[in-house]
């Protein structure tokens, strides 16, 4: 569910994980340094190198202060990127399936670039710089790759801003859409700066995604690397070129000419009209049963499978065949919460007829609840599936902590306490040369930011009073050490959003956007400050400058967000029937309808509605007391019995792995589990060295081929004569028909209410 772990906001960090996390985390909590004295000094032989082997074997322990770094070709490569990927991914985000270019495929697209940049432009002087220095550094490359990243995903905010404009039939001007997004983004950041003193600096802050990072970079830059042991073959970037025009051919072929190898529920093609097989096998509105699709669009929209570890996918496999292809069913074949009036999985809400929930029968002029309206109209009900992923995102936070405190309770004490008073080890004594970021470097860019969101919930009718945005701010201050430091150590992160919507239900009750953007500052400002500080950790790893890092972040997030905006604004105003379930070319918004479900949920009719004792959904508050349960028996069976399967068994990333259903499905979980088994396990077990050599080319390659196919189809095919290219041949045959004349298509429910009656309770 997008408003519990959004797909731009990995909890756990696989986009950037090519390792087994887990077994990392084992070997860190495991580690007893004898070179690490009880007070966290280091002594002995190490006083050279981290004290930790990890970082050891992935981070190198020198430095030349002399290599190209923040160049004229660095920050022009880096900006573009900036621009480029930020409103390519923008574009793709309201598109489902959708695609976006991710950190790994952004480093592997940016080293290309700039060795052709170091071979083609002139070295000349612009105004006193060089345009080319020499060979592309790899202190230049950690610089283009965290200016085109730290923005590139879709910034949180630009949903505030779509679902205001679908929903509540508020389109307010660019200034202000601009300040929500810069404030959201970028006050994170002067939090992070601040951070650095505890979660970068301290040798036991390890943020263990960071170390692969790092492994890559150091790879790339490798004179003599060839593949591991005798692999030979193809070079990388050749590898990388034919991998890259596969992906833009195949894509045609799903994604425009043969639309039903994307749906491939090929079961409901059989019987379309049996609606419990549609509901089974189907890819629209069931529970995916089928198992196969030929679009790797669909298989990697909830993250790569060749860059997330296979034991974290093995967890998520199991958890998702678990919870929605078992208790699913029971539930929603008992009726639970009547749940045969309506399909058995979508990512909207309805009313008490089995229609879409109308909210605007239930709103004031202003957005505001109108209660009388309300308890005249109908409840709001869920699908099962968005329900029980609602309980699931509850358990979440609870396995989180109580994973975190069992597991990793002694290190996490262990280190946190270090981490105040450690000595330094040889990256920040290295880091140590060069000028820090003056504290009120970062207090100028919060006071600013601060100033800005003021004015924007002042000025324009948002009914967010100011003391609810300090509260909200207050919330991300008080978590994001803690959960920092659990990041640092564990690479689990528990994200504050259902706490913050908790909060913010209760308090302003009846006021949708007041709560939209009190989740977004409570939940994002943490986020954004995490991923500031791991960025600063990434920089500390490869002894990137941080007055450099510094502008280069802020610059590259102020530009990123900007073109997001515009992009935004071009597509609303291009493209028909935009954020419509039915728009013809996939622009149908899946995000922001699911965060516009969740504004009807906690902010027009709030919590107490909805999940108090005596509501249709109170039983999901359980999942609480479930989350903390589960990790608890685990730990227990893992005392018993220490070499057990449960020390495979990961309860956070079970409960959080399904935060992207919905609007994702099983479309997008089980393909993306078999292809992971096949390249995390078959091959990476078996070949090895072509794994290390070509693995994540492979990834970024496919990514990157489809985000350019899936342009080529929409300017060159789609979007051009309003969209009647290929209307009455390609559009309408039937590879391109089948999967949506089914029960499953439809979206089809298993009972219908009756013309002129209701289902539901009959007072709410």
């Amino acid at each position: 569910m997008v408003d519990f772990q959004d797909e731009r906001y990995s909890p756990t960090g696989f986009e950037k994980s090519d390792i087994k996390v887990q077994e990392v985390i084992e070997t860190i909590a495991d580690f007893d340094d004898p070179n690490i004295d009880r007070d966290g000094a280091i002594v002995g032989v190490l006083e050279d190198d981290s004290p930790y082997p990890e970082v050891r074997s992935a981070v190198a322990n020198t430095d030349d202060p002399s290599i190209p770094c923040n160049s004229f070709r660095a920050w022009v490569i880096g900006l573009s990127w900036a621009i480029l990927i930020a409103g390519m991914n923008q574009f793709f985000y309201f598109r489902y399936p959708s695609v976006s270019v991710s950190s790994i495929a952004a480093q592997l697209l940016s080293f290309p670039v700039g060795r052709a940049w170091a071979k083609v432009v002139p070295n000349v002087r612009v105004l006193g710089v060089q345009t080319n220095p020499g060979p592309f550094s790899i202190k230049e490359h950690v610089l283009v790759t965290i200016m085109a990243t730290v923005g590139g995903y879709s910034a949180y905010a630009t949903d505030i801003i779509a679902v205001q404009r679908v929903y509540y039939g508020q389109t307010y001007n660019f200034v202000y859409q601009w300040m929500v997004v810069m404030s959201t983004q970028l006050i994170g950041f002067s939090i992070g700066g601040i951070l650095r003193r505890f979660l970068v600096q301290p040798p036991s802050m390890i943020w263990p995604a960071n170390l692969v990072t790092c492994a890559l970079f150091n790879t790339l830059h490798s004179q003599t690397y060839a593949g591991i042991g005798t692999r030979g073959g193809v070079s990388r970037e050749r590898f990388f070129l034919y991998a890259w025009v596969c992906g833009v051919l195949w894509y045609f072929l799903p994604g425009y000419l043969f639309q039903g190898l994307s749906y491939f529920s090929w079961v409901c093609w059989i019987v379309p009209d049996n609606i419990v097989v549609n509901q089974m096998f189907g890819y629209e509105s069931g529970l995916g049963m089928s198992m196969i699709t030929f679009d790797w669009a669909q298989i990697t929209y909830i993250g790569s499978p060749l860059a997330t570890p296979w034991w974290a996918e093995a967890n998520i496999a199991v958890g998702f065949a678990f919870f929605f292809w078992l208790i699913v069913p029971t539930l929603y074949y008992t009726n639970t919460w009547y749940s045969k009036y309506m399909p058995i999985s979508s990512r909207t809400s309805f009313d008490n007829t089995g229609a879409s929930y109308n909210i605007t029968r239930i709103i004031n002029s202003d957005a505001s609840l109108n209660l009388t309206a309300y308890e005249e109209y109908s409840p709001l009900f869920l699908s099962t599936t968005f329900a029980l992923s609602y309980g699931l995102s509850f358990a979440s936070i609870t396995a989180t902590l109580t994973h975190a405190f069992l597991f990793f309770r002694k290190q996490l004490w262990v280190q946190s306490r270090r981490s105040m008073h450690e000595q330094p080890d040889i990256h920040a004594r290295l880091m140590s040369k060069y000028k820090q970021v003056p504290e009120w470097w970062y207090m100028i860019v919060f006071l600013i930011m601060f100033v800005i969101g003021v004015i924007a919930i002042e000025l324009w009718h948002t009914e967010f009073p100011v003391w609810a945005f300090v509260l909200s701010l207050t919330i991300a201050f008080f978590y994001v050490i803690p959960i920092g430091m659990i990041q640092a150590i564990t690479n689990q992160q528990v994200g504050l959003n259902v706490i913050a919507e908790l909060v913010v239900g209760y308090a302003l009750p009846g006021r949708p956007i007041a709560m939209m953007m009190f989740k977004t500052w409570g939940y994002i400002t943490m986020y954004q400050a995490l991923t500031f500080t791991s960025d600063f950790k990434l920089g500390h790893y490869m002894k990137i400058p941080p007055r450099t890092m510094f502008w280069g972040q802020v610059v590259a997030a102020a530009i990123a967000g900007t073109v997001q905006l515009g992009v935004q604004a071009w597509m609303f105003s291009n493209i028909p029937d935009m954020c419509s379930t039915h728009q013809k070319d996939g622009f149908i918004c899946p995000n922001t309808e699911v965060f516009g479900t969740a504004s009807f949920i906690w902010g027009v009719i709030g919590p107490q509605r909805q999940f108090s004792s005596g509501q249709i959904y109170h039983a999901l508050v359980y999942f609480f007391l479930f989350g903390a349960i589960c990790p608890t028996i685990a730990w227990l069976i893992s005392l018993k019995w220490p070499n057990s399967f449960i020390r495979y068994v990961n309860f956070p990333v079970i409960f959080s792995g399904m935060g992207a259903i919905p609007p994702a499905s099983a479309l997008n979980y089980v393909p993306w589990a078999i292809v992971g088994f096949i390249f995390q396990y078959v091959i990476r077990r078996r070949y090895f060295s072509w794994w290390t050599k070509y693995n994540y080319v492979l990834s970024a390659a496919m990514d990157s081929g489809l985000g350019i196919s899936i342009i080529l189809i929409f300017f060159c095919l789609q979007y051009p004569k309003n969209g009647t290219i290929g209307l009455n041949t390609v559009q309408s045959w039937w590879g391109n028909t089948v999967f949506l004349n089914t029960a499953d298509g439809q979206s089809l429910p298993l009972l219908t209410v009756p013309e002129g009656s209701t289902f539901g309770p009959t007072t709410w």
